[in-house]
């Protein structure tokens, strides 16, 4: 029924074109000549206001086109009725593009299309939940940045749920592993395929390619994805989605015979072999195929042997070419050139490719053709196109856009049980809404997106095992301190930055600007993403503290400068006061200046002397003196060997610790008892505190934070804050026992 649904329908299609189009054509065209003396254009660019009138000759031609046109059109009906109504279910969606997927048939070439309303009961090609795979090489730590704003575009589209098959190296892991257990994006899946176990596979092949072994890796996805997988979409890291993904899922169902590699047809002169004089690029059929987007039917390439297949070719080849140009592009299109069968070329605008001197602009013609960009060119935004400003403008989009909207649900699509996902609905549930100090307690449990090594970090620590780490948190408006932090402290950093997705590419774009920031390979810059109206101090000082490499650290803050040597001084502190075998917590003594230019102090005896002069302070003397009273600055005037201090009431100094010391109390957000809880929960893990009689750091001035403003204007602020001290004391009485008593009792005294 469904056959002769079809046969009738085209029949009378057909029929009803050929008897009536030329008739509709003649009466179209001399009923426009006689209104208002002006003819009637069937031309959609002829129909402006502004288009010159028809002259008799004009017309004559005119009239002529149509009438090929309309010839054209019956030939087309009838090839389409010879052919049958399997042919005509081959092909079924509709194109936008001036190159459309081959399959089997010439006719797409020519650009005729059949439309989606020709069958009877079509059914959709990619159900509402089914689940799109797609695998990513990825290694070291741009390109990781690149994958994240590839799969935003890809989010930013999706209606399905996504598998992503990362094949990555131990750094890309680590980031993206972090990034998307923090992320939380409903119904995505990651798995991650070791890159490094892969090497051996591919490491026998010479590759010219500035993707190095990586970009060869592509071709041993049939034996490194699952054996159960029998369908993927394989997307390079400098990608970018203009359209739902499942649109290019939805091809695979093109596919035919022992079709099995969906690619689109290379967009530069690069294998015709003209670029330059001696150019010899590696055999391809026509102009080659670019393996940025690739649709691998994977059950049908094993039964094949792909393995085998590519090896074969690539040892052939290697024998006259000696490396690869492109990496795995040059060995899938030396196949395919021997195996043409192989191939289901995919419509252009699935790689629009944005290299030098392409043909990319045949692929689109308006926005709406777009489907995927591809920045091709080592050149990345900078390369050479009539339109690359429009590309760009559409990648900084996703580069900048808040990655927290993409955490939306795929409604009617269930998604996999996430244990840390349940857990946090559990804890936010159990909290009250109608507290005044719910916010305050809400952000204790708010996970934040966080992006570690943002910028290259290469650092071995020294064979000692006395090297120290500084730790600092910071937002955007204290990235002017970087650079001098760097000039003063020579050893490796951990820095914690509260920044918006906007905010992490001014921070990117700063850093590669300066000469200082780019000199330093042992400084980890780790992106917490904005979220909530506090800001999670602590948590960033806690992000900061856990991915150093050293054994010790030194808990610092931004707007510190640490004296010159400080980095040395500390590394023989730590022998010296045997930090390995004891608790202790090295006290770096605190002071401040209120000048924005200040003639950093080179000694201690220098220091004194501005002391004298009222050009330094102690740290907070004239505000809050109880936080860095104990510190005993009478004393350290004269000490010339470290001391022991007792612990007091609001006691908040900058310390060495060894890196498995307790993590800061998440629950202090914002300004207030942040650093005071911390010490407080070293004293009462029996820490010893021991000033150091050479060392110093000095404040350097600004304008006061957001949060110290609320804090000082907004009573329920102050009042949440109280609340939150008296909770912490408590949990820390029924945590030490009768130890934390004198906690309470200091409190109440002070």
């Amino acid at each position: 029924m469904l056959g002769i649904c079809r046969g009738r329908r085209k029949f009378l299609a057909a029929s009803l074109t050929i008897l009536f189009v030329p008739a509709i054509t003649w009466i179209y065209l001399f009923a426009g000549s006689f209104e208002d003396g002006k003819p009637v254009s069937l031309s959609p660019l002829e129909s402006q206001p502004h288009s010159p009138r028809y002259t008799a000759s004009s017309l004559e031609v005119r009239v002529r086109e149509v009438e090929e046109e309309n010839r054209a059109l019956r030939k087309q009906l009838s090839l389409a009725q010879a052919r049958g109504p399997a042919h005509r279910r081959a092909n079924h969606s509709k194109t936008y593009s001036m190159e459309e997927g081959t399959g089997d048939s010439e006719s797409l070439r020519a650009g005729i299309v059949a439309g989606n309303s020709s069958e009877c009961g079509q059914q959709p090609v990619v159900e509402k939940c089914e689940t799109i795979h797609v695998a990513i090489v990825c290694a070291g730590y741009n390109a990781s940045r690149d994958v994240v704003t590839l799969v935003k575009s890809v989010l930013f589209h999706r209606r399905n749920p996504l598998h992503f098959h990362l094949i990555a190296d131990a750094i890309a892991k680590q980031i993206l592993a972090t990034l998307f257990q923090t992320w939380m994006v409903p119904a995505v899946r990651i798995d991650f395929y070791d890159a490094d176990e892969l090497k051996s596979e591919v490491s026998w092949i010479p590759n010219k390619h500035y993707s190095g072994i990586y970009g060869l890796m592509k071709l041993v996805l049939t034996k490194t994805l699952p054996s159960n997988l029998e369908r993927v979409i394989v997307l390079d890291t400098d990608i970018t989605f203009a359209t739902d993904i499942a649109e290019l899922w939805a091809v695979f169902h093109k596919f035919k015979g022992q079709q099995v590699l969906g690619l689109v047809e290379n967009q530069s002169d690069w294998y015709l072999g003209n670029l330059w004089k001696n150019h010899r690029p590696w055999p391809a059929l026509g102009r080659g195929y670019n393996t940025g987007v690739i649709l691998l039917l994977l059950d049908k390439l094993r039964k094949m042997k792909w393995e085998q297949m590519w090896r074969l070719t690539a040892e052939r080849e290697l024998m006259s070419m000696l490396s690869t140009s492109l990496a795995d592009q040059d060995i899938f299109n030396a196949v395919i050139k021997q195996n043409p069968f192989l191939v289901y070329q995919l419509p252009c605008f699935w790689n629009v490719q944005l290299s030098d001197h392409t043909r990319s602009e045949q692929c689109y013609r308006d926005v709406s053709d777009l489907k995927v960009i591809h920045w091709n060119s080592p050149k990345k935004l900078r390369v050479k196109n009539k339109h690359v400003e429009f590309f760009r403008n559409l990648y900084l989009t996703f580069l900048e856009y808040d990655g927290n909207l993409l955490r939306r649900e795929l409604f009617g699509c269930p998604s996999e049980a996430d244990v840390n996902s349940e857990n946090l609905q559990k804890q936010l549930s159990e909290l009250d809404e109608d507290d005044l100090c719910y916010e305050f307690r809400r952000e204790r449990f708010t996970v934040h997106r966080t992006h570690l090594y943002f910028l290259h970090y290469e650092y071995e620590p020294a064979a000692d095992n006395t090297d120290v780490t500084l730790v600092a948190q910071l937002s955007m408006d204290r990235l002017q301190m970087l650079e001098a932090i760097c000039k003063h402290w020579e050893g490796p950093i951990s820095l914690a930055l509260y920044l918006s997705d906007a905010e992490a590419q001014q921070f990117l774009r700063y850093a590669q600007g300066s000469e200082v920031l780019m000199s330093r390979h042992n400084v980890g810059y780790h992106i917490v993403y904005k979220e909530g109206q506090f800001y999670p101090v602590n948590l960033l000082r806690n992000v900061a503290m856990k991915h150093i490499s050293t054994p010790y650290m030194f808990l610092s803050d931004i707007d510190f400068l640490p004296m010159y040597g400080l980095y040395e001084y500390l590394r023989k502190s730590v022998i010296q006061l045997d930090l390995a075998n004891t608790k202790k917590a090295l006290i770096v003594p605190a002071f401040e200046t209120l000048r924005y230019r200040l003639s950093f102090p080179k000694s201690k005896a220098e220091l004194l002397s501005m002391l004298d002069m009222g050009t330094l302070f102690t740290f907070r003397y004239h505000v809050w003196t109880k936080g860095h009273a104990p510190t005993n600055f009478a004393k350290w005037r004269t000490a010339t060997t470290p001391y022991r201090v007792e612990w007091e009431a609001d006691f908040e100094p900058y310390v060495v610790v060894r890196k498995d010391c307790p993590e800061y109390d998440r629950r202090f957000v914002g300004f207030g008892w942040n650093k005071v809880a911390h010490i407080m929960e070293l004293d009462a893990q029996e820490y010893e505190f021991t000033v150091l009689p050479n060392a110093y750091m000095i404040h350097m001035p600004h304008a006061p934070s957001f949060d110290i403003t609320k804090f000082r204007s907004n009573k329920q602020y102050r009042i949440c804050l109280k609340t939150l001290k008296e909770e912490f004391q408590q949990d820390m009485s029924r945590h030490y026992g009768f130890a934390a008593l004198k906690y309470l009792t200091a409190e109440n005294n002070s």
